[in-house]
């Protein structure tokens, strides 16, 4: 009769066969779990990243080219740049914003800060310079009134943009605040042949620069400066410094 080898005898003395360890059957569970959460962490970190380079684009200020007026025109609050061409006194046309959404822009009961910036417009027609009118934005006939989040106080062509988010919401043709909303919201055209009530081929210049591309499309970032210029002759472009604070 053969011997036990030395391994059958190890495992005699520990009671027979080891059973095959068992294997958890909510592991696969706990893994998915974790990945989930790591994917969660990851995405929250890149919408953050998103977010911040937002506002920090938003915020940040442009510097004129050297084609603009090499001296800034000091704009003040409460005062009118250009000739007055608008008698209502709230300059909201049938056709503009009267408290519904325009371009994912709200109407609301006050004023926001989550993004408070202020960029600057200025339309010459013929080689005048034309009032931005002041009060655009503003829906005072609806019980209570609202004030959409782009708006003039005034008529020294600051451009209040203060949301309560860094991007406009639904129905937003951009992921940014831009020109053609202002425009929208004030019911007036712009294209390249038209400025409001005004007829011409346009010339646009951004932060004195020529600009060829689409007007709608121009950002409305901090201090930005946009001037159209309808008809001829043209003009050099201002370069316009807003109030200090804003």
């Amino acid at each position: 009769m053969s011997q036990p080898s030395r391994a059958e005898r190890r495992r005699r003395q520990r009671g027979g066969e080891a059973p095959p360890p068992r294997r958890d059957p909510m592991r696969a569970v706990y893994i998915g779990i974790g990945i989930a959460l790591v994917a969660v962490v990851l995405g929250f970190l890149a919408f953050n990243w998103w977010q911040n380079r937002t506002v920090q684009q938003a915020y940040a200020t442009p510097t004129p080219a050297p084609t603009a007026t090499s001296k800034p025109i000091q704009v003040s609050n409460g005062e009118s740049l250009g000739a007055k061409w608008v008698k209502a006194k709230y300059p909201l046309t049938p056709q503009g914003g009267h408290g519904q959404p325009v371009d994912g822009v709200s109407c609301g009961e006050m004023e926001y800060s989550t993004l408070h910036i202020h960029s600057h417009l200025a339309i010459f027609y013929n080689g005048k310079q034309m009032q931005v009118p002041q009060f655009i934005g503003f829906a005072p006939n609806l019980a209570g009134g609202c004030l959409y989040w782009i708006h003039t106080h005034d008529a020294s062509g600051i451009v209040h943009i203060e949301a309560p988010d860094i991007a406009p919401g639904q129905g937003s043709p951009y992921k940014y605040f831009a020109l053609g909303m202002l425009f929208d919201i004030w019911g007036q055209p712009l294209n390249n042949d038209t400025v409001a009530t005004f007829k011409g081929p346009v010339t646009a210049y951004v932060n004195g620069m020529k600009y060829d591309g689409d007007l709608r499309a121009i950002p409305m970032s901090a201090h930005q400066q946009i001037v159209l210029e309808v008809g001829t002759p043209t003009v050099p472009p201002p370069n316009y410094a807003l109030p200090e604070g804003l």
